[in-house]
């Protein structure tokens, strides 16, 4: 049995609210179903049900495919599904929230550069900054998915 978790933004709602100015900054700069996939995709990769959830649906409301929603698993095995301009977020959103040591590799960062400006390579490091933060709080407060 597992105890009780705080639940950050409840006990720290001044955080939560910082964050949110931050996130509607980031989305003046990119296509709100573009967002919605890279933070899907890192929620995947940070194994955050909670976040996965959240950001099907707001996806599927904002008209993603469920075809696509579907593959944002195996996004690289996908043909052209994806865009080379979404491949190409995915592909930073991967080596971003899986860091390590190296850091994210100069080839990723030049396929980024080929299909963003400089303004939009900054948001899209901030919103997959961001997801991570937010996956590693639910994760940690153990938030969960209600069956609907």
């Amino acid at each position: 049995m597992t105890e009780d978790r705080v639940v950050w933004a409840k006990k720290v709602p001044q955080v939560y609210k910082k964050l949110d100015e931050i996130d509607h900054v980031i989305a003046e700069h990119l296509d709100v179903t573009l967002l919605e996939l890279v933070k899907l995709r890192s929620s995947v990769l940070n194994g955050c049900a909670f976040c996965v959830d959240l950001h099907t649906r707001r996806a599927l409301k904002e008209g993603e495919t469920e075809q696509r929603l579907f593959l944002v698993s195996t996004w690289y095995e996908a043909g052209d599904i994806f865009t080379p301009r979404e491949r190409a977020a995915l592909a930073l959103t991967d080596e971003m929230t899986r860091l390590g040591e190296h850091g994210v590799s100069d080839a990723t960062y030049a396929a980024t550069a080929e299909h963003f400006d400089e303004t939009e390579i900054a948001a899209l490091m901030s919103a997959i900054a961001m997801i991570n933060l937010y996956n590693r709080l639910a994760v940690t407060s153990r938030l969960h998915t209600k069956k609907r």
